[in-house]
């Protein structure tokens, strides 16, 4: 059977849109997989457990080949479909959040990377100053994934928002740990590497929040970063982009 021309028409759009969605599910899948190493890296890091944190360790190479692979995918379709407006600010979009996924991946390493080498026969570890900090980078990936998962503006705008919350017990933490290093001078080490720890999990935060930007950008064309709430407000009540 030969095919026509508007059959032909036909099966290009429905490739190209099979294209987008296998985008779609790629970089959700990802996020799946940060996920799971941002558990393990927490949950290393409260139990102080050396062979959860190996396995932290060890599967940060999956994550660097979804990432290789994603960015392969959109300059596959980049090249062959030409994309524009929305679906060109869609891929944009995909591949920063694929960077971002990785680069949180790289903060859990550090993560576990600091339960590896941290003093086990330490009499005070101070984990409790970073575990709600953890809580909180963690609660905000998962918003921020489930944000671009359904392209939910509100959503995303809480991570943003609540960005500055992590950045406050990130403040809190560090403050904590410079208490310890100041009523025992010996923690100094331990105290250290645990400060070493919050940046990381403050790092990850600001990823997360990198992340529902994108998706504020997918939707409507504007790009909020580095900005004042109020001008964040202003742009996103102006009409939407119809253009990248």
């Amino acid at each position: 059977m030969v095919m026509g021309k508007e059959d032909i028409a036909q099966h290009t759009v429905q490739q190209y849109n099979e294209d987008l969605e296998n985008l779609h599910r790629g970089v959700l899948a990802m996020g799946q997989l940060v996920l799971e190493q941002l558990d393990d890296g927490i949950a290393a890091l409260e139990a102080n457990d050396v062979e959860l944190a190996t396995r932290v360790v060890r599967r940060d190479v999956e994550v660097n080949t979804l990432e290789v692979h994603l960015d392969k995918e959109c300059q596959r379709i980049l090249v062959r479909r030409q994309p524009a407006a929305g679906d060109l600010r869609l891929i944009f979009a995909v591949i920063k959040t694929v960077t971002d996924l990785e680069r949180i991946g790289d903060q859990v390493g550090h993560v576990a990377r600091a339960v590896l080498d941290s003093d086990a026969s330490s009499a005070r570890r101070p984990h409790a100053a970073l575990l709600h900090l953890a809580r909180l980078a963690r609660t905000n990936t998962a918003r921020a994934i489930e944000a671009f998962s359904a392209l939910d503006v509100a959503l995303a705008l809480q991570v943003v928002q609540a960005d500055a919350e992590v950045n406050r017990e990130y403040q809190g933490s560090m403050r904590q740990l410079l208490t310890y290093i100041m009523e025992d001078p010996r923690t100094t080490s331990s105290a250290l590497q645990l400060a070493w720890t919050a940046r990381a999990l403050e790092r990850i935060g600001d990823h997360a929040k990198n992340i529902a930007e994108y998706v504020i950008y997918m939707v409507h064309g504007k790009d909020v970063r580095h900005i004042s709430a109020e001008e964040r407000e202003r742009r996103l009540a102006e009409p939407a982009a119809s253009s990248p």
